[in-house]
């Protein structure tokens, strides 16, 4: 599809923004565009695994300022910003996990983005901003994954300043997982997916879908979801598989 790239690598599905003369701008095209993509592997079960990446030095500018300023109307923007965030969604609720390999900028939407997925995996040179406050727009959309990734304080210092952090401190405010150097990016990405592939598909869709899920539950509500999650975890056949395993001290034999 134009502007995103899909790439399928021994279950996991690697979707490239590849606008890089564009900044890879989240357009209404390429948000459709990834969208699309999302749609195809949540009903894919050969796709254990997706990797969003991008080429060129910016990973993600955000919107297109040029595409939104064409259509000034509250109707236009409305429509953008809720395609967009069904897109965001998305993002969560594919029952695999979803890696965002950042390799350079990340901005506003674009630092959204590397937010919302699930697992983030950054070069030593990437940086990561909310900037367009500094626009007089304040980045409220990507305020949403960023307060749930961050502190708060952290958070809407970011918001509120549009100041950059580099991969260490995005490291260290819970942004993304690990940092590499540049040219051992791709290697960190591919180990962090071949952990993934490594445990039972069952067990990673149920647990992400809990996750989530009971995060936005009181404690004694998310107790009880979690625990009735786990009960169903364990009559699935991968589960009684390893735990069997772990018993007759051998590895399991996973299914799929």
């Amino acid at each position: 599809m134009d502007g995103v790239r899909r790439d399928n690598r021994s279950g996991a599905a690697w979707l490239t923004l590849d606008r890089p003369q564009q900044r890879n701008a989240l357009t209404s095209e390429m948000i459709e565009a990834l969208q699309q993509h999302l749609d195809a592997i949540a009903r894919d079960d050969a796709v254990r695994v997706v990797v969003l990446a991008a080429t060129g030095p910016v990973f993600c500018a955000g919107h297109d300022l040029r595409e939104m300023r064409a259509q000034p109307s509250q109707q236009y923007y409305a429509r953008l910003f809720a395609q967009c965030s069904r897109m965001m969604l998305s993002l969560t609720r594919l029952p695999v996990p979803v890696i965002a390999r950042v390799q350079g900028i990340a901005t506003a939407a674009g630092c959204q983005l590397v937010a919302q997925c699930d697992l983030a995996v950054a070069s030593s040179a990437a940086r990561f901003a909310v900037s367009s406050v500094i626009l007089g727009l304040f980045c409220s959309t990507p305020g949403v994954p960023l307060s749930r990734n961050l502190s708060r304080k952290r958070a809407f210092e970011m918001l509120v300043t549009g100041e950059f952090i580099d991969a260490q401190e995005a490291l260290a405010r819970g942004l993304v997982n690990r940092v590499a150097e540049p040219d051992a990016l791709e290697a960190e990405t591919e180990r962090l997916v071949a952990s993934i592939l490594a445990k039972p598909r069952v067990a990673v869709a149920m647990g992400k879908e809990l996750f989530y899920r009971q995060a936005e539950l009181g404690l004694a509500s998310a107790y009880e979801a979690a625990g009735e999650t786990m009960a169903c975890n364990m009559m699935d056949e991968a589960a009684l598989e390893g735990v069997q395993a772990f018993i007759e001290k051998r590895p399991p034999r996973w299914r799929s």
